[in-house]
């Protein structure tokens, strides 16, 4: 079985078009509910494997309304600074990114709504996907994870991602098809 990770069910209003064989779980907003609901999804004994699609934010306006598939990923809120670099978790021997290989957007994730560059570069910002992966990764399940552009990090991302946070779906769905 593949298991499909969504924080809300806004992200993908029609499930049922989804191919056999996908599950879909709502993990719930940040990095400790993503974390939480994947640890138990990778502990099934039928997953196979998980994707993770979203939403994100991004930086770089001509990205804005793009599907992307994300090939790493970093965790940008994590500062134990001076103990161990911005994004890396102390006392672990993780180099705080995960390389998911191929083509790709790197993504940063953190429990914020971003509004501003953050101190860690990425093309997109999310809340979930790090924390997902990381599990996914100590569990020994293949991941992939690909998100939806909704807001340029701003001061009007709020607004705009009310506005867009479905218009993905459609775009996932048919990327479905193929997995």
């Amino acid at each position: 079985m593949i298991y499909l990770l969504i924080a809300l069910e806004i992200e993908l209003p029609d499930r049922d078009a989804l191919p056999e064989g996908i599950r879909v779980c709502f993990t719930g907003v940040g990095k400790v509910n993503a974390a939480i609901a994947a640890a138990k999804i990778c502990a099934r004994d039928d997953c196979e494997r998980v994707i993770n699609y979203g939403t994100a934010g991004t930086l770089h306006p001509h990205m804005a309304g793009q599907f992307v598939r994300v090939a790493k990923l970093v965790q940008r809120d994590m500062d134990a600074r001076p103990l161990v670099d911005l994004g890396i978790t102390p006392f672990e021997d993780d180099t705080g990114a995960i390389d998911l290989g191929g083509e790709g957007v790197t993504l940063s994730t953190g429990d914020n709504f971003v509004t501003a560059p953050p101190a860690i570069h990425s093309d997109i910002v999310d809340m979930e996907a790090y924390a997902i992966a990381k599990a996914c990764r100590d569990a020994g399940k293949p991941f992939s994870c690909y998100k939806f552009i909704t807001d340029l990090a701003d001061a009007d991302a709020t607004e705009n991602w009310r506005d867009n946070v479905a218009n993905g779906a459609a775009m996932f769905l048919q990327k479905a098809a193929s997995l």
